[in-house]
């Protein structure tokens, strides 16, 4: 064989630092991919996303004669003994799991397999997904066995923390696992842990269900708080500074992103809808932007009814107003936009207000204001995502301007 391994989705988010990773510790990796751009930035030693040294490990990955790029020839696929598929199963329109993306890159490459090939799966998958596929080779007539082995990192820290957390590796039978299992101990200092597929599935969904059911109890206890008119981040350093016991508690915030709204859902799906926290997680998530929106309202009707003008007249003065969006993408310090919140946040402003304009540090949009327009046009600014590099500014020079800060981030 060529190579040890080919990831198929290898300039993407997960792939790209899984490859450098697994190249910096002599795994011969091919990057298979159709995005001409993205690849392009690779093969010159730069990363087409915020990643923590990834640009100096992936020029190190290059140099060392382990890292090869792929502009979607198939027969490299042939040429590995290993191959990764990071293509993982998204849910539709009406919150079910989605197959047909993944079945279809399998079968259009299906010619490319061969024999004695392992294939892993890396992204979420729904559970049983494993042997669906083990049993769609089997019914072909093509030994392949299959792996799955879920990523576990937090996009833009990926290379620091594929060494550093342990692997799940999963396999229908044990010398496929004993094979895999050796790969993936070539990434990391701690321990690997062998389990069936669907085990592996479970703890995969099971993760990133917990993480938005945290999210969302902090949300829901912030919204419980704002309705009283009280200040709910006073509240939360009082229950968690120096307490053990709350330190897993998350301060609010728009959780969004790739993983956490789908997994949840495919779990709810696997348990035939009967996973209610999860449901009611998604409830108090997905609508934390909506009930922003709402408080601001009664907010500015409240100074506007205080200043003198009648009721009946206020709403006419409410909609006249700019509201700026700080943060676009889905979370802090990242360039990621997918699934991001601010974008629903965004929609709903537009139908309160008379503009909405929007700014973010890192994601590059025509549209976008900069930011010291946006500071002087916007009357009102919402604080969707806390980039670090938002600190310089200082709500308190502004007097005439109203600052939603669901995070706190300008608090202590």
């Amino acid at each position: 064989m060529k190579y040890d391994l080919c990831i198929i989705g290898g300039a993407g988010h997960v792939g790209l630092p899984l490859g450098v990773a697994f190249a910096n510790k002599h795994v011969k990796t091919v990057l298979f991919d159709i995005n001409e751009e993205w690849l392009k930035k690779i093969q010159s030693g730069k990363f087409p996303f915020k990643e923590k040294n990834g640009d100096r490990e992936l020029k190190r990955a290059l140099k060392s004669g382990c890292l090869y790029v792929s502009r979607g020839d198939p027969k490299d696929i042939s040429q590995s003994q290993f191959v990764l598929l990071v293509i993982g199963t998204p849910v539709d329109e009406y919150l079910n799991p989605d197959f047909s993306g993944l079945m279809k890159t399998i079968e259009s490459y299906y010619s490319y397999f061969k024999n004695g090939q392992i294939l892993i799966l890396r992204s979420t998958v729904y559970p049983g997904t494993s042997e669906r596929i083990q049993q769609y080779f089997k019914e072909k007539g093509k030994n392949v066995s299959i792996a799955f082995c879920p990523e576990r990192i937090i996009e833009g820290k990926a290379l620091e923390e594929l060494k550093n957390f342990p692997q799940i590796i999963s396999a229908i039978n044990k010398k496929t696992i004993n094979q895999v299992g050796k790969l993936f101990k070539k990434l990391t200092n701690k321990e690997v842990f062998l389990a069936k597929p669907i085990e592996a599935e479970l703890a995969k969904l099971f993760c990133n269900a917990w993480r938005y059911i945290q999210f969302a109890t902090a949300n829901q206890f912030f919204m419980i708080t704002e309705d009283q008119n009280l200040d709910y981040h006073k509240i939360y350093r009082a229950m968690t500074k120096d307490y053990p016991r709350m330190k897993h508690l998350p301060a609010p915030g728009f959780a969004a992103g790739p993983c956490l709204l789908k997994d949840t859902m495919q779990l709810s799906a696997f348990h035939s809808n009967r996973f209610f926290l999860g449901h009611s997680a998604m409830l108090i998530n997905e609508g934390l932007p909506n009930y922003v929106i709402n408080r601001l309202k009664q907010i500015i009707l409240e100074k506007i009814i205080s200043s003198g003008i009648p009721r009946n007249q206020a709403h006419g003065h409410l909609k006249n107003r700019t509201v700026g969006i700080l943060g676009m993408a889905f979370k802090a310090d990242s360039d990621d936009h997918r699934y991001s919140l601010s974008y629903k946040l965004k929609k709903i402003a537009q139908a309160e207000f008379k503009r909405v304009i929007c700014h973010d540090v890192y994601i590059k949009d025509p549209t976008f204001y900069s930011l010291n327009r946006f500071l002087e046009e916007a009357d009102i600014i919402i604080l969707a995502t806390p980039h670090k590099a938002y600190k310089k500014i200082k709500p308190t020079r502004y007097k005439n301007k109203i600052f939603i800060d669901v995070w706190d981030f300008w608090g202590e």
